[in-house]
């Protein structure tokens, strides 16, 4: 009864132990899961650090992706020095003919061509003469896909244009409004100043040189423009306390029939 007793308590502390042994490992899993964690939790705070990094007109993508990728874009940011100058060089030829030397559009083009056409057929008519081959005209044709696209994304950004006066007409949105009065404003006394042309010109200008600068200075730019937002907030907020909270405002959406 005795030895029976004896191997009773021996199988109770084998027990035990297996149990305390299997614990004490499910106690070591927590720890080491809870540590990792920790340091997932660390690694994850600078992608968070990083991804709240303020970008001006809360852009997301790079300055080639916003200015919509390929060669206009690669143009823009004079990834090719030669194409880009060369652009910038025939637009300034061109604003320079028709604004400093006045040159007016019909006018230059039937100069263009009646040269080009006199050199080329003095050239095939030579050509029997000095013994030397004709000049080879290329055929130029325009593809029909590339005037339908072009056709296409003019009548869509047109028709946005157009759903954008409207929602800004209904008077639902006061903040959009006066942004859009005090631009258009804005236009209308730079065209008293300077005509279409000039304006083109200088707008040109300005995609050839802005874009590049701000990717050269992007963090210092992009600074800049966190702490002028913050203050243009701020007085906005005063503005609209002030002022544009008495104004009554337009009519709500419709509501949805039940």
């Amino acid at each position: 009864m005795a030895d029976h007793t004896t191997e009773h308590e021996k199988h109770e502390s084998a027990a035990e132990s297996i149990v305390d042994k299997i614990t004490e490992k499910f106690h070591d899993h927590d720890s080491s899961s809870s540590d990792s964690d920790d340091g997932k939790d660390i690694k994850e705070k600078p992608a968070d650090i990083k991804t709240k990094i303020y970008r001006l007109f809360g852009r997301e993508k790079p300055v080639h992706k916003v200015l919509g990728g390929g060669k206009p874009a690669d143009i823009f940011l004079w990834r090719d020095k030669k194409i880009s100058a060369g652009v910038l060089g025939v637009v300034t030829t061109i604003w320079v003919f028709f604004e400093l030397l006045e040159y007016h559009l019909l006018t230059l083009v039937c100069h263009i061509l009646i040269l080009a056409l006199a050199i080329l057929f003095l050239w095939s008519n030579a050509s029997a003469f000095i013994n030397k081959s004709p000049p080879r005209i290329p055929e130029v044709v325009i593809p029909e896909d590339i005037v339908l696209g072009v056709a296409s994304a003019f009548r869509i950004e047109f028709n946005r244009a157009l759903a954008i006066l409207r929602d800004i007409a209904s008077g639902r949105d006061l903040k959009k409004f006066l942004a859009v009065i005090a631009g258009l404003w804005i236009l209308s006394v730079l065209g008293s100043w300077w005509n279409f042309l000039t304006l083109f010109y200088i707008g040109f200008v300005l995609l050839h040189t802005v874009p590049v600068l701000y990717e050269k200075y992007e963090d210092q730019v992009d600074a800049f423009a966190e702490k002028a937002e913050v203050e243009i907030k701020k007085q906005y907020a005063v503005f609209n306390a002030k002022v544009l909270s008495k104004i009554p405002k337009g009519p709500l959406k419709d509501k949805k029939l039940a």
